[in-house]
C-alpha cells in the first residue's frame, strides 16, 4: 500500500467511525412576484388523470441543495441508492462528490427515478393483466372516466365505476415510493465515506413581506411608521429539508432560457413562525446581489410556506403622506403626433395616496430591502384594533433609498381637468387646461399635480399659474396646498411645435 492509499483510507476510516452527521444546506433565489401566487395554488385541480398527481402553475423560484452524507462505498463499480431529493430536483445540474476520497470515487452512470407509487399508476401497469376485484381474477382492459374496463373469466365485459376494491398480485416493477437517485459508482478504496451531493431545484421560492402601522403626525402630510419584515418561503418542490442551513439571494440573478417539468400540486399550507429570541439573518454583499444567511438552522418542510422575521422591527420611522392628481393618467403611452382636438380630454377624478419613507440607519433602517409586499394597517383608538389601510410592493431597495408605496385613492379629495382652448396651425398645436382639486377634509392637505404633455415630444409650457417643475420633457408636476372645505385652480397652456 503506498502512501497515497493509506491517507485515504486513514481518512475514510475517520469518517466512519466519528459519525459526522449528515448536514443539508439550501439556497433560495428570489424570482417570485411578492403576493402574486395564488391561494388556490393549494386546492386540486379537477381531472387530474392518471398522473397520480394533480398539476398546477409553475412556481417561478428555484433553489440549489447541498447534502452531505456519509456513504458505505465498495471497492471497485457498484451501484448505490440515493432517496429523499426533492422530486423537481433538475437531473442535469446533479453533482456528487466524495469528500473522503476525492479523486479516487467518481460516479460512471446516473440514473433519476421519479414515477411515485400510485393508485393510477398501477392500473397503469397493469392493463391487459389480471387484477383482483371482487375476490376473483379479473382482466383489466382500461382505466378512464374515473373507472375501469373489466373482462370476467367467462368472457362478460363491464364497465365498474371507481376503484374500491381492487387488489394487485404483486408490485409492479418500476415504481417507487420516493424520488431517487441511482449511481454506478467507481471507487478504488471503498468504505465509509463523507460526499457531498448538490443540484437545482425548481418549485421553491422567497419574498419578503412588511407590516406597517401607521400613526398620525403633527399634520395631514406627515407620519410615523412601525416597520416589521418577515421572509417568506413557499415550498413546493417536493423534498423536506431538515435542520438545514439557510441562504436567501435577492437580487435579479439572470438565468438561461429553457423549459422544465410541470410540478406537481399538494393539497396543504403549513404556517411556521420561528422563535424571535434565535439568531436571525446576517446580511452582506454578494457579487452584484445580497445574500442572507440565518443564524440558526431551520426545517423546511415540503407543501408549507414558513415564515422568519428578517430584521428586528424598526419604530418610529418618519414617513410623508403624498396625494397625486394625475388627471390624464390614461394618455402618457406617447406614440405619434396627437392632433385630434378630442385626445386626451376625458379627465380622471381620482387622487392617489402614497407613503415614502427614506431607508436610512438613523430610522433604524438602512439595510437593503429585499424584494416584497408591504401591507399596511392602522390603530382604530375607539376598539384598539388594527385595520387594514392598503398594500403595495416594492423592488429590491439599497439603503439610503426612498421608499414610496400606494395606499388607494382618497374619499374626501377628488379632482377635475377639463380643455378650455385648443388652435392647431400645420404644423403647431396650442392648448390650454383648468384643473380643479376640492378638498372635503377638515384639515388642509397637499397635492402634487402631474401632467403629461401627450401630443408631441417638442413642447413647451408658455403659461401656467401656479409654481411647476418639469420632471422630464413632458411630465409636469404643480405642487398646491388646499385648505380645509376648499378648492384651487390652476391653469397652464403648452404650444407643441412639429416639421
Amino acid at each position: 500500500m503506498n502512501t497515497l492509499t493509506a491517507l485515504v483510507c486513514s481518512a475514510a476510516m475517520f469518517f466512519a467511525s466519528a459519525g459526522i452527521a449528515d448536514e443539508t444546506a439550501l439556497t433560495i433565489y428570489s424570482s417570485a412576484q411578492p403576493g402574486a401566487i395564488s391561494p388556490d395554488l393549494y386546492r386540486p385541480v379537477p381531472g387530474g388523470g392518471l398522473q397520480g398527481y394533480n398539476i398546477y402553475r409553475q412556481i417561478p423560484g428555484y433553489a440549489i441543495i447541498k447534502q452531505q452524507r456519509n456513504i458505505e462505498i465498495k471497492q471497485g463499480v457498484s451501484n448505490i441508492t440515493f432517496t429523499g431529493v426533492a422530486a423537481l430536483l433538475d437531473p442535469t445540474t446533479v453533482i456528487f462528490e466524495s469528500l473522503t476520497d476525492p479523486t479516487g470515487t467518481s460516479v460512471l452512470e446516473q440514473d433519476y427515478r421519479f414515477d411515485l407509487l400510485s393508485m393510477d399508476k398501477m392500473l397503469e401497469r397493469y392493463i391487459d393483466k389480471e387484477i383482483i376485484w371482487g375476490g376473483q381474477r379479473v382482466k383489466l382492459l382500461s382505466v378512464s372516466a374515473g373507472g375501469m374496463l373489466l373482462e370476467r373469466p367467462n368472457g362478460e365485459i363491464e364497465f365498474q365505476k371507481g376503484y374500491d376494491g381492487v387488489r394487485f398480485p404483486s408490485m409492479a416493477k418500476g415504481l417507487i415510493l420516493k424520488p431517487t437517485l441511482n449511481w454506478m459508482i467507481q471507487s478504488q478504496t471503498g468504505g465509509g465515506q463523507q460526499t457531498r451531493i448538490s443540484y437545482e431545484t425548481q418549485g421553491i421560492t422567497w419574498w419578503a413581506d412588511y407590516n406597517l402601522v401607521y400613526k398620525d403626525g403633527k399634520d395631514a402630510n406627515h407620519g410615523f411608521l412601525d416597520l416589521g419584515a418577515w421572509v417568506s418561503i413557499l415550498n413546493q418542490s417536493g423534498g423536506t429539508y431538515e435542520d438545514a442551513t439557510l441562504k436567501l439571494v435577492a437580487g435579479d440573478v439572470n438565468r438561461a432560457a429553457g423549459g422544465g417539468r410541470s410540478p406537481f400540486m399538494y393539497e396543504r399550507s403549513d404556517m411556521a413562525l420561528m422563535a424571535k429570541s434565535a439568531p436571525g439573518f446576517e446580511q452582506k454583499s454578494f457579487f452584484e446581489y445580497h445574500l442572507y444567511t440565518l443564524g440558526r438552522k431551520t426545517t423546511i418542510p415540503d407543501r408549507s410556506t414558513k415564515q422568519i422575521e428578517l430584521f428586528d422591527a424598526a419604530k418610529n420611522v418618519p414617513v410623508e403622506k403624498k396625494m397625486l392628481y394625475d388627471g390624464s393618467k390614461m394618455y402618457m403611452n406617447y406614440g405619434g403626433i396627437q392632433n385630434d382636438k378630442g385626445f386626451g380630454i376625458t379627465s380622471n377624478a381620482k387622487v392617489e395616496v402614497f407613503l415614502s419613507f427614506e431607508n436610512k440607519e438613523e430610522y433604524g433602517l438602512g439595510v437593503p430591502l429585499p424584494k416584497g409586499r408591504i401591507r399596511v394597517s392602522k390603530l382604530d383608538d375607539a376598539d384598539g384594533s388594527f385595520e387594514f389601510i392598503g398594500e403595495d410592493t416594492i423592488d429590491h431597495t439599497p439603503k439610503n433609498e426612498t421608499v414610496t408605496i400606494k395606499l388607494g385613492n382618497a374619499f374626501d379629495v377628488v379632482g377635475e381637468r377639463r380643455q378650455t382652448a385648443f388652435t392647431r396651425g400645420k404644423n403647431w398645436i396650442i392648448e390650454s387646461f383648468e384643473i380643479k382639486i376640492r378638498n372635503h377634509k377638515e384639515q388642509a392637505v397637499e397635492v402634487q399635480i402631474q401632467e403629461h404633455l401627450y401630443r408631441w415630444s417638442n413642447a413647451k409650457v408658455t403659461k401656467v399659474s401656479h409654481n411647476h417643475e418639469m420632471l422630464d420633457a413632458r411630465t409636469m408636476h404643480i405642487p398646491v396646498t388646499i385648505e380645509e372645505d376648499g378648492e384651487i385652480v390652476v391653469t397652464y397652456t403648452v404650444r407643441y411645435d412639429w416639421e
